[in-house]
C-alpha cells in the first residue's frame, strides 16, 4: 500500500471518528484521508527509529493496513494518532526482534540509576544535541547516537523530536504517565550530548591531523 496521492480526499478538518465511520461504510477517500493526515510523521518516525528508508516504507504499509483491519473494534471517537504510533512503535520493534534476536526483556526492563550514572555526570551546560547538531553539520551524528538509545528512551526522544507529539500523547502512545515520558526524554539527553560530544572531538582530531 503506497500513501495515495488522492483530491478527492475529506476535508482535512473532518474528525477522524467521521472519517473512520465513513471508511466502515465504504467511502474509500475517507481511509485515504487517514492516510494522508498520519503518513508523513508516522513514516518519519518509523524510518528514524530503524535507520532503514525501505523497510520504513514497508512498515508504514503494514501500520495501515492494520488500521483498515482494525476500524471495526476501534474506540473511533478518540483520535487515531496514538493507536497508529503504538502499532508503528510495535512494528518497529518487532523488526528489531527480528534482526538481532534481542529478547523482549532487554527492550522493554526499566531503566536503572546505574546504565545511567557515567553519562549523567556531563555538564549541562553542554550545548542541546540539536544545536550541537546545528553548528557542527551533525545530523547524521546525532541519527546515531538516536539509534544507540535504550529503546524506550529512543521512542520517547524519536515521538518527540520526529513526530512532534506532546508529552500526553507519548503517553498515550507508550502507556505511561505523562511525566514518565517526561523523565525519559530529559534522560536521553545526556546520551546523546556524550555521543555528540565523542563525535565533534573525533571530527576536531581528523581536521587537525
Amino acid at each position: 500500500m503506497q500513501i495515495p496521492d488522492c483530491t478527492k480526499t475529506q476535508p482535512s478538518t473532518t474528525p477522524d471518528a467521521k472519517l473512520a465511520q465513513l471508511a466502515l461504510d465504504g467511502d474509500e477517500h475517507a481511509f485515504e484521508t487517514l492516510v494522508h493526515r498520519y503518513g508523513t510523521t508516522l513514516f518519519n518516525f518509523i524510518c528514524r527509529f530503524l535507520g532503514d528508508y525501505d523497510q520504513a516504507s514497508d512498515i508504514l504499509q503494514q501500520v495501515f493496513l492494520q488500521l483498515y483491519v482494525s476500524l471495526a473494534g476501534l474506540h473511533t471517537d478518540r483520535p487515531l494518532k496514538a493507536w497508529l504510533f503504538q502499532v508503528a512503535r510495535n512494528r518497529c520493534l518487532d523488526e528489531l526482534r527480528r534482526r538481532h534476536a534481542i529478547h523482549f526483556s532487554e527492550l522493554e526492563a526499566a531503566a536503572d540509576d546505574d546504565e545511567l550514572s557515567p553519562l549523567t555526570a556531563i555538564p549541562d551546560s553542554l550545548p542541546l544535541p540539536e544545536e550541537v547538531a546545528e553548528r557542527h553539520d551533525l545530523q547524521v551524528c546525532l541519527q546515531r547516537a538516536v539509534q544507540e538509545l535504550p529503546t524506550k528512551f529512543r521512542s520517547v526522544v524519536l515521538l518527540r523530536y520526529a513526530s512532534q507529539l506532546s508529552y500526553a500523547e507519548i503517553g498515550q502512545v507508550l502507556q505511561m504517565p505523562e511525566a514518565t515520558a517526561k523523565t525519559y526524554f530529559q534522560r536521553a539527553k545526556p546520551l546523546l550530548r556524550a555521543a555528540l560530544s565523542a563525535e565533534l572531538q573525533i571530527e576536531t582530531t581528523q581536521q587537525s591531523a
